[in-house]
This record gives structure tokens, C-alpha cells and sequence, in this order.
């Protein structure tokens, strides 16, 4: 996703607060058609090195993709959408990396 130039991306280890993933990745992009690269050079990339996503949802033009990995789970946001869902604040306990 770094390549594909999204912004501000976090990983959360999750672990020891959720049941459902391990790791949740949270990224912003700056246009629909950004957040849409960034979800299919994802899911292009893993699928090279023969990791499939169990499902992607969300619509990049209501500014919220989800890609589930199962034990990663991929949010790519608009920075409205970011800012108004407040997924970090989910995870305020976890672990996190900022890159």
C-alpha cells in the first residue's frame, strides 16, 4: 500500500483483544479510484506469494474498503471516512506500529 502512496498506515496487533484477526491494518487514500488501487494491488500482490483474501466489502466511492485476510483484516479508508469511523480508537490498547 506504501507504494500505492496511502497515507498514514497503522498496524494494530490485536491479538489479546480480538477473537475474530490477529493484525488489523488501517491506510487513507485521497481519491475512490486510489482507494481502489490500493485494495487491488493488495490483494494482487498476496495473491503472487498465494495468499487469498476470504472477502473483500466496502465500495471505495463511500470512502471504506475492508480486505479480510482472515488473520489480517485490511481497512482502506478516505480521510473523511478515517476520521469518522475512528477504527484506532478500537484498538487503543493494542499494540501498535505507525509507518
Amino acid at each position: 500500500m506504501e507504494d500505492k502512496q496511502g497515507k498514514d498506515v497503522r498496524l494494530f496487533d490485536v491479538r489479546k483483544h480480538s477473537s475474530l484477526t490477529d493484525y488489523c491494518i488501517a491506510v487513507s487514500g485521497s481519491s475512490s479510484p486510489h482507494l481502489r488501487a490500493m485494495a487491488d494491488e493488495v490483494q494482487y500482490s498476496l495473491k503472487k506469494e498465494g495468499v487469498l483474501s476470504y472477502r473483500r466489502a466496502g465500495d471505495p466511492e463511500h470512502g471504506w474498503v475492508v480486505v479480510d485476510y482472515v488473520d489480517v483484516i485490511i481497512h482502506i479508508f478516505s480521510d473523511q471516512a478515517r476520521q469518522y469511523y475512528a477504527i484506532e480508537e478500537l484498538w487503543v490498547a493494542a499494540p501498535r506500529k505507525r509507518r
